[in-house]
């Protein structure tokens, strides 16, 4: 398993490879009358300076942006102190309104009471001092579906590699995922769904040696960090970026290995590595919520990361796991002819549909994020 956070500094410039003749809207083909996921990319890695500024407005405000139909969900609550879960009875369901799915503030808060009332595990056998579980996963299958931007069309997106809930198509819900038990990653308590535009090296699909789904605390204080609620989604990134940023820090692709990067690509956008390691990205999302939706129009206004002083900003105050996707491809020596479904390398981004079971989340969150020490998939220390 991968247990790399850190991602090269230097990067190249490189002329753009526009591969797509059709229009990308925030990770997938624009389709009229459908919120696409626009605005600036969240995906800097670990260690982003300070919170992406939300492009979307609170419901109320006549500037909305209309919602993408079929994203309606139900939540349940974060169970009570060491009960099992069970799904929300008394909670109202989530309303829509300008692409907000907005969940019921009584229930969120009487949730977020129980989880604090919980009693963590005693930490045993001296853990490392590191905020963090992870779940291992292996390719599920692809299509050209985003159930998070384009839901209920079919075939509407470019092609995404999904791991995580076998069952993910344009028809899902928080409750099919739920109701999903085949998972390609080692926890059967992790429900979710995960993706990333599909990898391609001359036309051939190139799908990852395996993937390491991290949950972890960026923030100065993790001991305040909460489950998401059930059904929150989000996503990372721009597929609409297709050159490097200003800074030369848009490509975090890198060798992870013995021998590491040995040299560069032909067009000098990806390292050439040793034969001992392979060409691994790492994709990281925000971890501050603002508490109230469980999606937003561009389907990131609702998350925030942490500021410069490394807690959550005012506007988005709910500390939440910070997800990052380790991928491991297995290229190395030849790095030459390598696209995303979504373009170049620089418009790599990525899903995530929150579909844990409540308590196995909440169990790993107090005993692991809140104490500070990792704990291994089985959520043990």
């Amino acid at each position: 398993m991968i247990d790399l956070r850190l991602t090269p500094r230097h990067r190249r410039s490189v002329t753009a490879l526009l591969l797509l003749s059709v229009a990308l809207a925030g990770g997938c083909k624009e389709v009229p009358g459908t919120t696409g996921a626009s605005g600036p990319s969240s995906d800097t890695g670990i260690g982003s300076p300070g919170p992406e500024a939300p492009t979307a407005t609170a419901p109320g405000d006549p500037s909305a942006t209309p919602s993408a139909p079929g994203t309606s969900v139900t939540p349940s609550a974060p169970p009570a102190s060491g009960k099992p879960a069970t799904p929300a009875t008394s909670a109202a369901p989530p309303t829509v309104s300008g692409g907000w799915i907005t969940i019921d503030a009584a229930a969120q808060a009487a949730a977020t009471r129980a989880f604090f009332a919980r009693k963590p595990k005693a930490v045993t056998g001296n853990p490392v001092k590191v905020p963090e579980f992870n779940v291992g996963c292996q390719t599920s299958h692809h299509n050209s579906d985003d159930p998070i931007v384009l839901p209920k069309l079919v075939g509407g997106s470019h092609n995404h590699t999904f791991w995580g809930n076998k069952s993910t198509d344009a028809n899902s819900t928080a409750e099919s995922l739920r109701a999903s038990k085949a998972t390609t990653c080692n926890s059967p308590d992790d429900q979710s769904a995960y993706w990333v535009p599909t990898m391609y090296q001359n036309g051939k699909v190139v799908d990852p040696k395996e993937v390491t789904v991290y949950y972890g605390s960026r923030l100065k204080d993790p001991s305040k960090t909460q489950p998401f609620p059930f059904g929150l989604r989000m996503i990372t990134g721009n597929a609409k970026n297709q050159v490097d940023t200003p800074d030369k820090q848009g490509n975090h692709f890198w060798c992870a290995g013995i021998g590491g990067e040995v040299g560069r690509s032909a067009d000098k956008t990806f390292p050439v590595c040793a034969k001992t390691a392979n060409i691994v990205r790492q994709v990281t999302f925000p971890d501050c919520w603002d508490g109230k939706h469980l999606d937003s129009p561009d389907h990131k206004a609702h998350m925030a990361n942490g500021d410069h002083t490394g807690a959550c900003p005012k506007s988005h105050p709910v500390p939440v796991p910070s997800v990052s996707f380790v991928i491991s491809y297995p290229l190395s020596a030849n790095t030459d002819g390598i696209t995303l479904a979504s373009g170049t390398s620089f418009s790599m981004h990525a899903d995530f549909f929150n579909a844990w079971k409540d308590e196995a989340l909440a169990a790993r969150v107090r005993n692991c994020l809140d104490q500070g020490v990792k704990c291994n998939s089985a959520g043990n220390f």
